[in-house]
């Protein structure tokens, strides 16, 4: 947060021609250096990324994007969140995504899906751990909500919201960036969130723990569950649907 407050940051572009900041580098080395006394290995957006071979036998391991939305972090939307997530045999068994610029925090395991507002740094989470609200939510909303990227919206995404329009009579589309997608999925607020295009594991594992535990789902349009540490660390085109839908 000092670095995005302080502005003026320089950014490179990796060979996908995505964004990198320093502070995806400085939240890579923090996370690391915590998450490896646990002795799990450890798979991170901005880490060495071993080979199918090195890690196939990996009962567990830790899926991290110490920045997700790193655009969103660009402009100040505040829309970016950090990405932590447990996975055994392939699923997730716990997540959390913490959203610094927005001080929310949401997390799932399998005592349940929370979100805690207003938090700031681990002191605030302790302190206001008993105000945590348990996922999901109860929705007001009379409308179908449809998340869509602020970053990524394909033709294939235009024509999904259009298909909806035409069965739902109160469609609206919310665009946020990030994983806020689909934890605001688990939460309750959006209906549904599709996704077209390239993601990695790392770009939902944590949130796929949050919706997994709301009685959310996250899944392929063949209505396969999105599998973890594949060969090929990219996901297929998704869909979250959360518990209200």
């Amino acid at each position: 947060m000092s670095i995005y407050n302080e502005g003026g940051f320089d950014v490179e572009f990796k060979s996908d021609n995505s964004p990198l900041t320093r502070a995806d580098k400085a939240a890579h080395r923090i996370i690391k250096e915590e998450l490896e006394k646990t002795g799990i290995p450890i798979l991170s957006e901005e880490g060495k990324h071993l080979s199918y071979e090195e890690r196939k036998d990996w009962e567990k391991l830790w899926i991290v994007d110490p920045i997700d939305g790193t655009k969103e972090f660009i402009k100040k939307s505040g829309e970016f969140t950090i990405n932590i997530a447990l996975i055994e045999q392939q699923k997730p068994v716990l997540g959390v995504v913490y959203a610094p610029a927005l001080k929310v925090i949401y997390w799932g395991s399998k005592s349940g899906s929370y979100k805690l507002a207003n938090v700031t740094c681990f002191d605030d989470f302790q302190s206001s751990f008993k105000n945590k609200q348990k996922l999901p939510l109860k929705s007001d909303t009379k409308n179908f909500t449809i998340a869509a990227s602020k970053s990524h919206l394909t033709e294939k995404t235009k024509n999904f919201i259009e298909k909806q329009r035409r069965e739902y009579p109160n469609v609206e589309v919310i665009s946020k960036g990030s994983s806020l997608k689909i934890c605001m999925v688990a939460e309750g607020v959006l209906d549904c969130y599709p996704r077209f295009g390239t993601t990695m594991e790392w770009d939902t594992a944590a949130g796929h723990a949050v919706c997994s535990y709301a009685h959310a789902e996250i899944q392929d349009w063949n209505q396969i569950p999105l599998l973890y540490n594949k060969k090929d660390l990219r996901n297929s085109d998704f869909i979250c649907v959360s518990a209200h839908s």
